[in-house]
């Protein structure tokens, strides 16, 4: 397969399937892999770049995120990402090709801050989209979405991410486009999950993927690991996999203790 640049575009859950098919059809070691899925491989608990160094060792390797639904990117609409590499020449050789008029790019080398916003931000899409379908209103779900991106913070500097990461593109501003926009599958799931349906009906009635699903349980697991509170995160993992009631996992998370916000 005589490609210079691959995407890797598909859900974590069957990555490292299209990973094993990808090394059997053989690329040269010069090929770049830009990983632009947003999820934790469910088999080792990695991200997707370390996932991908497993197959292509010696391939460069880097990854792209930020507020940049399909739909819109499809249809030329202005959007920003961000790359992310170790390798800041890898970054700006992969920048000067995905520069467009209608599409701009920024780089990083902090690229586990810019993968853990990109898959947290799910999460907390699935949240707001629960804050939408019992219909709280504008107030509770800035104050979600505010939260969610302290709790994003936590998790992803105690990875070894960098604060500065998640106030830009990949944090955020992946974070607000997944929380509201018409195009978020995960927003979508969390709606009707406030509206009263179960998990299984909101995912057949959705009939496509939400990352945020099984990155729910993959950030949980996550969090205990590192030791990490995450009230917003424990609370959906609550939702979606012990079948809590959306209205009591509010309550309950309305009346915890008081706090300083920077805490």
């Amino acid at each position: 397969m005589d490609k210079s640049l691959i995407l890797l575009v598909v859900p974590s859950q069957v990555a490292r399937t299209v990973l094993t098919e990808l090394r059997e059809a053989g690329i040269p070691k010069e090929t770049i892999i830009l990983t632009c899925n947003k999820g934790i491989d469910p088999e080792s608990g990695k991200l997707m770049q370390a996932t991908v160094r497993e197959f292509f060792p010696d391939n460069p390797i880097a990854v792209l995120a930020g507020p940049s639904h399909a739909e819109e990117v499809a249809s030329r609409k202005a959007t920003a990402a961000v790359i992310g590499s170790d390798d800041e020449s890898l970054s700006a050789r992969i920048q000067e090709i995905l520069t467009l008029p209608y599409f701009r790019t920024y780089t990083s080398t902090d690229v586990i801050g810019i993968e853990l916003g990109g898959v947290v931000k799910n999460v907390f899409a699935i949240a707001a989209g629960t804050a939408d379908g019992l219909g709280l209103g504008d107030n509770s779900k800035a104050a979600l979405v505010t939260r969610g991106l302290a709790e994003m913070t936590r998790l992803g500097m105690a990875m070894g991410g960098k604060r500065e990461t998640f106030q830009g593109l990949s944090g955020i501003g992946d974070l607000i486009v997944t929380c509201y926009s018409v195009h978020s599958r995960n927003n979508r799931v969390g709606r009707l999950l406030g509206q009263g349906k179960t998990l299984q009906e909101a995912i057949d009635e959705l009939n496509q993927v939400a990352e945020g699903v099984p990155t729910a349980k993959n950030a949980y697991d996550l969090a205990r690991k590192l030791g990490v509170r995450t009230p917003l995160i424990d609370e959906a993992y609550e939702v979606l996999y012990n079948g809590k009631p959306c209205a009591q996992a509010l309550k309950e998370l309305l009346s915890r203790n008081p706090r300083s916000e920077i805490d």
